[in-house]
């Protein structure tokens, strides 16, 4: 599986520059305590997409830390455009971060700095994902982390951690587990399908608010399925008709295999792939494709 890199040149604080050029200071409070917000959002045909739900979900997750964009909305994102012009990305992702500024090493919010502000663009095959077809395993790893997984902090060891023991077992992703039943998997939503039915998680403070879970849950009924919001167990994921994942860059990605066990003898099922059809024609839309 190939792992984007940064495009050549990012912002910082208010300037374009080199990746190498690009430095902070060691007592920003982002690189000591993870005091920041992270968002990724899609680029599709050099333009940004999934916007309006970029855009609620990144000043929600500032707000609730006591932190706002430096810079007006407007203009920040013509510094994102600004990104994908200087690096001629036409599909890929722009990550982005605001942290609280340097200061001394206190652990309150500190006031009267100014937010850190960084983002860096990335190429990445979008509507031809490598796993679109074939599908993905995935294993099962304990939900270790914090209590407030709705906001998009950048504090992200906990998911580190599970992506890790994935790739220790040489699969995908992993689908976190916290009291029987699985919360959300390391980098991404977590779907099942029994019965002609989508069944993930409700949203609350345990998960976070993702946008393609937002998009396909609206998609659903579309090609035939019913809604249920509510907790599932691996043991149900074991006994699914089907199983996917979403996230910014991935669109859905089918779930072949949970922790060895397949599912669905381990093919792609039908719905799956209709609901991925569905989003990706809707993004070439926004992006002007069609």
């Amino acid at each position: 599986m190939a792992v984007p890199s940064a495009s050549k040149i990012v912002y910082l604080n208010g300037e374009f520059m080199d990746k190498n050029d690009a430095k902070i200071s060691i007592f920003d409070r982002g690189f000591i305590f993870g005091d920041g917000i992270y968002e990724v959002v899609p680029v599709i045909n050099s333009k940004i997409v999934d916007r309006v739900d970029f855009w609620e979900r990144f000043e929600r997750s500032l707000s609730q830390i006591d932190l706002s964009l430096p810079v007006a909305k407007d203009e920040f994102e013509k510094v994102l455009y600004a990104l994908i012009e200087k690096n001629g990305v036409k599909e890929g992702g722009i990550y982005m971060q605001v942290t609280r500024s340097a200061s001394e090493r206190e652990f309150k919010f500190v006031k009267g700095t100014k937010p850190t502000i960084m983002a860096f663009i990335y190429s990445q095959e979008i509507f031809d994902h490598e796993f679109a077809d074939t599908g993905i395993s995935i294993i099962s790893t304990p939900d270790i982390r914090w209590k407030r997984r709705d906001i998009k902090s950048i504090s992200l060891l906990a998911q580190c951690y599970a992506k890790n023991e994935a790739a220790k077992a040489g699969v995908y992703e992993a689908f976190m587990v916290e009291d029987g039943y699985v919360t959300e998997a390391s980098s991404s939503s977590a779907f099942i399908i029994k019965n002609d039915t989508l069944i993930t998680k409700p949203l609350s403070n345990e998960i976070l608010p993702g946008i393609r879970r937002k998009v396909l849950l609206g998609l659903a009924e579309q090609v035939g399925l019913k809604v249920e919001q509510r907790k599932f167990s691996m043991d149900e994921v074991y006994e699914a008709d089907e199983v996917f994942i979403s996230a910014a860059t991935l669109i859905l990605l089918p779930v072949i295999k949970a922790d060895g066990k397949l599912i669905n003898d381990g093919k792609v099922g039908k719905y799956a792939p209709k609901l991925r059809e569905l989003y990706a024609t809707k993004l070439k839309k926004e992006a002007g494709l069609i």
